[in-house]
């Protein structure tokens, strides 16, 4: 009896003796593997092997569909292709024409916005030739007065000297330094005010020819602009001298795109406005100027006779002030070592707990095997030692504050005292010295050259 061979065997010992998928002597391995089980001997027709390799019916049908499919869909795709082929024909030459049409208009609108912008920049250059022109005049007359205020400097810088005998702090603009000086300063400020306009106007000068040169580089670059965009508006498809340029379209030698163009040149208008504003104001401040110097110089000298007295009595109120505050400081100074010595000794208290907490975390790190545990404990002490580490820190901060402060309080301390002896030696000066030299000293407001200062009027 010949026993029936299963492809997939089901029986483990059956499958523990199939041939592997590189192993194709399937009969020999059967032939053996009978033979070793006892069986007989099996012979296989050689085209019943080619039987599993072969494709089903429904295999053959779905093959048959699929190509079918295939068909179908190739030839609607190739249909929606001419008719998208004839679409993009018509697309393309309407769009052709409209684009250029469309950059026709644009470049007649572009010459029309440089002529615009060339007319205001033109107009620009010639109201900033003016004001150049009114500004130079200002400048002469500035110059002018700057020379009569010589005299006058002379007459206050006398009045100083004596005072220059005065000690540290109290060489400062007090009440009698802020009025004598003051008469001194008041002409140096003026001198200097006037430095700095006539230099202001050298520079103001120099902008408004910097913006008026801008203004004119930007309407020559306009001008030849408007004749290229001109000859390019007038181009046309029977026009000559058109031709190929291949890869002109990938060359972008572009710095700017329209709104910047815009914008570069009303910043140049703009900026040549903002000069010319600047030196209107500028001849203003020339002749507010003039009047206030002359105002200032004369009203200064009669507050400077007025201010001695109340001076006097000044030194004598910030004396006892200084004294005052002198004693309070000695007051702190016993306070704050006293706050000192108690930071050192809570510094010090601090060190036996520590050792403490430290012995304990040191002692428990002697323990073994799974005792080695990171129980409450010890968190607990480590907490305990951060703690009473960072109290250390603080404490010892506040001790380096307060003995900063300290030092501090006998830097002021020393301040102070010298303070006090400045202040005997300034009453000393101003009572004595300054209060007498003062009273000899005369004014006539007819004399000094500031007063008869030439005023531009308009």
């Amino acid at each position: 009896m010949v026993r029936a061979r299963s492809v997939t065997p089901r029986s483990p010992n059956y499958s523990e003796l199939m041939p592997k998928i590189h192993d194709h002597s399937v009969g020999n391995h059967m032939n053996k593997s009978a033979g070793a089980l006892g069986h007989a001997k099996t012979y296989f027709n050689p085209a019943r092997n080619t039987l599993y390799s072969r494709y089903s019916t429904s295999d053959w049908d779905t093959s048959n569909k699929a190509h079918f499919n295939l068909s179908e869909r190739e030839r609607s795709l190739a249909e929606r292709l001419r008719s998208d082929a004839w679409r993009a024909i018509k697309a393309t030459d309407t769009r052709t024409r409209n684009r250029q049409a469309s950059n026709t208009k644009r470049l007649g609108e572009r010459t029309h916005d440089i002529s615009f912008w060339k007319d205001e920049l033109n107009r620009e250059i010639r109201e900033n030739d003016n004001e150049t022109a009114n500004l130079e005049e200002h400048k002469r007359i500035l110059e002018k007065a700057l020379h009569d205020t010589k005299n006058p400097l002379a007459i206050a810088e006398e009045c100083l000297l004596q005072r220059e005998k005065r000690h540290g702090i109290d060489q400062v603009h007090d009440d009698v330094e802020r009025n004598l000086s003051r008469e001194v300063d008041i002409i140096k400020k003026c001198q200097d005010r006037m430095k700095r306009l006539i230099e202001k106007a050298h520079i103001q000068l120099k902008m408004n020819r910097a913006a008026q040169h801008a203004c004119d580089k930007d309407s020559k670059d306009k001008f030849h602009a408007q004749n290229l965009d001109d000859r390019m508006h007038q181009l046309r498809n029977s026009s000559g001298g058109i031709g190929f340029h291949p890869g002109i379209e990938n060359v972008d030698n572009t710095i700017t795109i329209p709104y910047s163009w815009v914008k570069f040149t009303q910043e140049n208008i703009a900026r040549s406005q903002r000069e010319r504003e600047l030196s209107e104001k500028l001849r203003g401040e020339i002749d507010a100027l003039l009047r206030a110097c002359a105002n200032e110089m004369w009203s200064q000298f009669n507050g400077v006779n007025n201010a001695f007295n109340g001076r006097i009595q000044e030194t004598n109120d910030a004396k006892a002030k200084l004294q005052a505050h002198l004693q309070r400081t000695n007051n702190e100074i016993r306070d704050m070592e006293r706050a000192i010595e108690l930071l050192r000794k809570a510094i010090h208290d601090k060190e036996h707990p520590m050792k403490v907490a430290m012995t304990r975390l040191e002692e428990r790190t002697h323990r073994i095997n799974v005792e080695l545990c990171n129980d409450p404990v010890m968190k607990g002490l480590q907490k305990e030692v951060n703690e009473i580490r960072e109290s250390v820190r603080i404490l010892k901060e506040k001790l380096r504050q307060a003995e900063n402060a300290l030092v501090r309080l006998l830097k002021t301390k020393s301040a102070l005292q010298h303070d006090i002896s400045v202040k005997e030696n300034s009453l000393q000066i101003d009572s004595k010295y300054c209060m007498g030299m003062r009273k000899n000293m005369p004014m006539d407001p007819k004399v000094g050259p500031i007063f008869n200062m030439p005023l531009v009027h308009y």
